[in-house]
């Protein structure tokens, strides 16, 4: 089975050397990677560009990014340099404005974080967020970030239609963390849905982690999640 960009595989190793190991297992299993900021001490920024530029794989930049406007400006128009396909930043409209402009001209995706998919209402309330449904809190705030100029959202599968189905997000992205494969544990994600779910309800792509690198054969488990998301 053919290597489905749908899928993004989450390195959530810690150093370099461990995320060139996992990619080699997967092989052509997969093409999409995420590095966070758990690696970024590690080695993230060459291990992207190695697998950007020599191996030729697509590749997420998920470092949440949050700061005042000249600060984000200015990092994005660093990051940009690096020449890879997707970057986070927190959705505010502010930040995302900035992102924007700092990624003018390039071919770099700015992805606004609209609620982290490990939150639930408990977690907005300790954070004085305001009262609300925690699904349409997520809408709201993938509207404006659209509407600030993110290129796309990252949002948990349970609110992937609602947001679909937004006019801003005619021609935008759906990213969905909180992917599981049928059977699998949770962990942390409390907002999660099944691959073939997610894409179902409008996600693009949809990240997965654990149950791939912690798999005894991760190339077999990115294929399994390949098959689920045809159904």
């Amino acid at each position: 089975m053919p290597a489905d960009d749908r899928l993004i595989v989450a390195l959530d190793v810690p150093n370099v050397v461990q995320g060139l190991d996992l990619v080699a297992r997967i092989g052509d299993a997969a093409s999409f990677y995420k590095i966070g900021l758990g690696m970024l001490t590690g080695g993230g920024l060459a291990l992207a560009n190695e697998l950007k530029h020599e191996q030729g794989k697509r590749i997420f930049l998920d470092l949440k990014l949050f700061d005042i406007g000249a600060t984000i400006e200015a990092a994005v128009r660093g990051l940009s340099q690096y020449d890879l396909d997707f970057l986070t930043v927190h959705g505010d409209p502010q930040v995302v404005r900035a992102a924007a402009e700092g990624k003018r001209g390039t071919g770099l995706k700015i992805m606004a974080v609209t609620v982290l998919t490990s939150l639930d209402r408990d977690d907005l309330d300790a954070n004085l967020i305001k009262p609300g449904d925690i699904h349409a809190i997520t809408l709201e705030r993938a509207a404006r970030a659209f509407e600030a100029g993110a290129d796309g959202v990252i949002a948990s599968p349970q609110e992937a239609a609602m947001i679909r189905a937004l006019p801003q997000a005619q021609g935008r992205l759906i990213v969905t963390p909180g992917v599981r494969p049928a059977g699998s544990a949770s962990g942390d994600q409390k907002r999660i849905a099944t691959p073939h779910q997610a894409v179902s309800d409008g996600a693009d792509h949809i990240v997965v982690g654990r149950p791939i690198w912690q798999a005894k054969d991760p190339a077999a488990a990115a294929r399994a999640v390949i098959a689920e998301l045809s159904g």
